[in-house]
């Protein structure tokens, strides 16, 4: 982790410890996303064990971002190192267990919980630490009740990710471990950009900047859903017509539900062949040949989405095309994000 790029202890428990990007514009400041992140993540050596979780893509992110760190069981009174905690089902719910001395912290951590969501002013996605039994946003090991920690039956979510998820339905919630997959990465960082910037929409206040923000991410919501790009053009169209903080409310609430769930190789592919369009009369047949042989070859999954991008994004610059060059579909974030590692896991969407 890059030096300054850590929480630090000087804040008070319970509260969110804030990483902040010094030197930016407010306009920068509001294109950069809020996020929270297990602490654990490179920022500090918080778990169980005293050990510190170095991942890469977390490394790599936070100059981009406002980072909030957590750490639930340290931050609601637990030490470092302490006895390890973990899910038992009880018949009646699930506990959140520290088992070697049979002491249940499920209600002290759902109250932390809920206090430190309620906290957060702005966020707009999560990055947690998959298994955790606080944390873990999937596949949280969970055991019949005074078994230890051997015997588990099935699996579950953390108690803090569960709190999460109910506080802010329809926000980006992940793992380190599935955003070590490519086409997940790719899509949680759409999300989190657009969400960020569609605040700043939101902090200028006026119909205009919906508006622009609309217009700018025509066709990236038209990769992603058509029906709910249809519907938030009718909200945009119908702006004068309704209070500015109505207008933004039932945006969003449609904007969440359009970038929920990953978009189809074909629609992408569609948007491109879209894109193409505007250079069609310009190309040869040999640069036209070229782009749809890509652009099978990403529909059949054998390229990422970043290549034929690349030759959309070269017409937009040898041709000048203003339009398409104002669309994020084309930059969705900054570019030092765009790796290609991928685990090969995670394919659940």
């Amino acid at each position: 982790m890059k030096k300054g790029a850590a929480g630090h202890r000087g804040l008070s428990r319970g509260g969110p410890h804030h990483v902040q990007a010094s030197g930016d514009s407010l306009e920068k400041e509001l294109a950069r996303p809020i996020l929270v992140i297990s602490r654990c993540l490179g920022f500090e050596a918080c778990r169980w064990n005293a050990e510190v979780v170095k991942d890469p893509f977390v490394e790599l992110l936070v100059p981009y971002v406002n980072a909030v760190t957590v750490c639930p069981e340290v931050d609601m009174g637990l030490g470092i190192p302490r006895d390890p905690v973990h899910l038992e089902d009880w018949g009646d719910g699930i506990r959140l267990i520290q088992f070697k001395k049979g002491v249940d912290h499920t209600d002290r951590m759902r109250a932390f919980s809920r206090e430190f969501l309620n906290g957060l002013k702005e966020v707009d996605g999560f990055i947690l630490k998959a298994r955790s039994p606080s944390c873990g946003s999937r596949d949280v090991k969970v055991f019949p009740p005074g078994s230890g920690d051997r015997g588990a039956i099935g699996k579950g979510i953390g108690i803090f990710a569960a709190e999460v998820m109910e506080r802010f339905p329809g926000l980006p919630v992940e793992t380190e471990g599935r955003l070590r997959n490519h086409r997940i990465r790719e899509h949680f960082l759409t999300r989190i950009f657009l969400l960020a910037r569609f605040r700043g929409a939101q902090a200028t206040g006026t119909r205009g900047s919906l508006v622009d923000f609309h217009t700018r991410h025509k066709l990236m919501l038209m990769a992603y859903h058509q029906q709910e790009l249809r519907s938030m053009g009718r909200l945009v169209a119908q702006a004068a017509d309704l209070p500015t903080k109505d207008l933004f409310t039932l945006y969003r609430a449609h904007l969440l539900k359009a970038v929920s769930r990953l978009p189809r190789r074909n629609s992408h592919a569609n948007v491109l062949m879209h894109a193409m369009g505007y250079f069609s009369r310009y190309l040869t047949s040999r640069e036209k040949s070229h782009f749809l042989t890509l652009l099978e070859r990403f529909r059949e999954g054998k390229l990422p989405l970043s290549a034929p991008l690349a030759v959309i994004n070269s017409w937009i610059v040898r041709f000048g095309q203003e339009y398409l060059q104002s669309q994020h579909y084309f930059h969705p974030y900054p570019e030092g994000l765009m790796v290609l590692d991928d685990s090969g896991k995670g394919r659940d969407f």
